[in-house]
């Protein structure tokens, strides 16, 4: 159970992080408990988590702010090992270090600048850049499937729902158009091209330039469709 001065420090912080958030954060604390803040991280543009979207927690003793919270990452990375305590000078892993003037915005600021570094620490992994850019890219399917997620940023999850219908949506046209054209898709849904005799082919007495037309119309339909259902 937070002490009165915990509860009085973070009512006012999470006020000034309505008021001024820091870049590509977001947080709030618990409806039920005032203790246990969920954040998001929405990975900075030029890195390999550009445009993931990453949840985390903060748990603060009820001495905060006199010590420090214990710090989780809990969407795949690459760069944290989920639902493990993070060691940094602003968790609990290094209470002598603490400053208590430090805030929730000092700590994530300070999260997000190590993310983005290389340094190495407990709770930290090493993976490739190429591997964080796959994590970076399936991050908010895996966000729409975790149930602590859902329940704590319920406008997050709809539009995370929305943009994978698209994403969906837009697969399953690449696919059409591929077998319109005579040509397959790849592992990774990459259209294969298809050879000379496929593209100059005519299917039914429709030449190449109406099946394009064709497949534009179920492109728009289909993202009409998706934002529709959405």
């Amino acid at each position: 159970m937070a002490s009165k001065a915990a509860y009085k420090r973070l009512t006012k912080e999470y006020l000034n992080l309505q008021h001024s958030p820091p870049p590509y954060i977001s947080a709030h604390p618990s409806d039920r408990n005032i203790l246990e803040w969920h954040f998001i991280i929405t990975g900075p543009p030029s890195t390999p988590y550009a445009n993931g979207q990453y949840h985390g927690t903060l748990v603060f003793p009820p001495e905060y702010p006199f010590k420090p919270p214990a710090i989780r990452m809990h969407t795949p990375s690459g760069r944290f090992v989920i639902n493990s305590r993070i060691c940094l000078s602003i968790s609990d892993f290094h209470p002598k270090s603490w400053n208590p003037s430090w805030t929730v915005g000092t700590i994530l600021v300070g999260l997000v600048s190590f993310m983005t570094g290389e340094e190495v620490t407990t709770g930290s992994m090493n993976t490739t850049v190429e591997q964080r850019k796959v994590y970076a890219a399936q991050s908010r399917a895996y966000n729409a499937r975790s149930q602590k997620f859902v329940e704590e940023f319920p406008e997050e999850t709809a539009e995370n729902l929305r943009m994978i219908a698209e994403q969906e949506a837009e697969a399953r046209v690449a696919k059409f158009a591929a077998a319109m054209n005579g040509a397959t898709t790849t592992a990774d849904g990459a259209i294969a091209p298809a050879g000379p005799a496929h593209g100059q082919a005519r299917v039914g007495g429709i030449g190449w330039s109406g099946k394009k037309m064709a497949i534009v119309a179920l492109v728009v339909g289909y993202i009409v469709l998706a934002k529709f259902m959405a």
